[in-house]
C-alpha cells in the first residue's frame, strides 16, 4: 500500500508517455496526488490497464495524450524512442497546445536534448530534460532525484507538480545539463560497485564472514548506499533489483560518447563498461548492476 503524502498542489492536466518500470509508478503518484492523468504506452494494454487501475485515461497516440495537457512527462528507452514519440504527425509535439512543457525523464544523450529543446521552441512549447536517479524502488515509493536541464521559470512550473514523484527535483543548469549530471551520477555508481565487488570478493576469498564485515566498514569511510543496500546481497548471490546491466552499458555508452566529445578521460568507466560486456556474455543482461562481482567470485564462494 502507497504510504507516500503529497503536498497540496493546484491539480494540472497532465500526460504520460511510457509506463515501463518507471513511468508505470511516476504516472500513479501524479494521479494520487489530485492530477488529471493521461497516458500512453506502445502496448496500449498496460496504458489500459493504468488506466482501470488509477482511474485515469489512455491514449492511442502520444499525441492524443499530450492534447491540451500543461505538462507532458515522458520516460522510454533512448534517444531513438524518445524522437519517436515527440516528433511527426502522431508525436506528442503535434498534439500539445502553444505554452505546454515536455518534461523527458529519459536517460538519453544531451545531443538529443538540445535537439528536442530547439524543436519544442519552434512548436511554441517548452522543453526540460529532467533523467532520474533512485531506480525502481525511488519510482514506487516517489522519492526520486531528479536532474533538470532547461530556463529556470520552466522549471518553476513544473517542480510542484513534479514533486509527487521526486524527493530533489533540481535546475542544474540550461538544456542538457540535466543529462550530463545523470552520466555524472552513472560514472560515480559504476566506480563504486566495481570496488564494492572487488572488496566483497577479496573478503570473501580470506575466509572473512562479509556480512559482519560490511556492517561495521558501513560506519566508516567506506560507507555508500550501494553498500548499504547491495552489499551483503552481493554475499548472497542475489542480482534481481532493478536497475539491470543491459541499462547500465547502456548509460555508459552515453557517458563515453560524450567524453568523446568533451576530451574527459574515463579510463575506469571504460573498462567497467567492459566489465559489464562480460556478464552480458555471461547470460546476466537483466541481473542487477551490483552483478559485477560475479566476473570475480570463485566457484563455491
Amino acid at each position: 500500500m502507497n504510504q507516500r503524502t503529497y503536498d497540496a498542489v493546484a491539480p494540472a492536466k497532465v500526460a504520460f508517455l511510457g509506463l515501463g518500470v518507471m513511468g508505470y509508478p511516476m504516472a500513479g503518484h501524479l494521479r494520487r496526488a489530485g492530477h488529471d492523468v493521461t497516458v500512453f504506452n506502445r502496448t496500449a494494454a498496460k496504458a489500459d490497464q493504468w488506466a482501470a487501475e488509477y482511474s485515469g485515461r489512455s491514449g492511442a497516440t502520444p499525441r492524443q495524450a499530450a492534447h491540451d495537457a500543461d505538462i507532458v512527462f515522458a520516460c522510454v528507452g533512448n534517444d531513438d524512442d524518445l524522437r519517436s514519440i515527440v516528433l511527426g504527425e502522431h508525436g506528442a509535439f503535434a498534439g500539445m497546445k502553444p505554452g505546454a512543457v515536455f518534461v523527458d525523464h529519459t536517460t538519453a544523450s544531451a545531443e538529443v536534448a538540445r535537439e528536442l529543446y530547439q524543436a519544442a521552441r519552434r512548436h511554441g512549447l517548452d522543453f526540460l530534460d529532467a533523467p532520474v536517479s533512485g531506480g525502481q524502488a525511488g519510482a514506487v515509493n516517489g522519492l526520486l532525484t531528479v536532474m533538470v536541464g532547461g530556463d529556470g521559470p520552466v522549471f518553476e512550473r513544473v517542480r510542484p507538480v513534479a514533486m509527487a514523484f521526486s524527493r530533489a527535483f533540481t535546475l542544474i543548469g540550461a538544456p542538457g545539463a540535466g543529462q550530463l549530471a545523470k552520466m555524472v551520477n552513472q560514472i560515480c555508481i559504476a566506480g563504486l560497485l566495481q570496488g564494492l565487488s572487488e572488496g566483497v570478493n577479496f573478503g570473501l576469498a580470506a575466509g572473512l564472514d562479509m556480512k559482519l564485515v560490511l556492517d561495521v566498514i558501513g560506519k566508516g569511510a567506506a560507507q555508500s548506499w550501494q553498500m548499504d543496500n547491495r552489499g551483503k546481497t552481493m554475499v548472497e548471490n542475489k542480482f534481481d533489483f532493478g536497475f539491470a546491466v543491459d541499462w547500465m552499458r547502456k548509460d555508459l555508452g552515453l557517458c563515453l560518447d560524450e567524453a568523446r566529445r568533451n576530451g574527459a578521460p574515463l579510463p575506469a568507466t571504460a573498462l567497467i563498461d567492459q566489465f559489464y560486456s562480460d556478464v552480458q556474455t555471461a547470460g546476466g543482461g537483466r541481473h542487477d548492476t551490483s552483478s559485477l562481482i560475479r566476473r570475480l567470485r570463485k566457484a563455491g564462494t
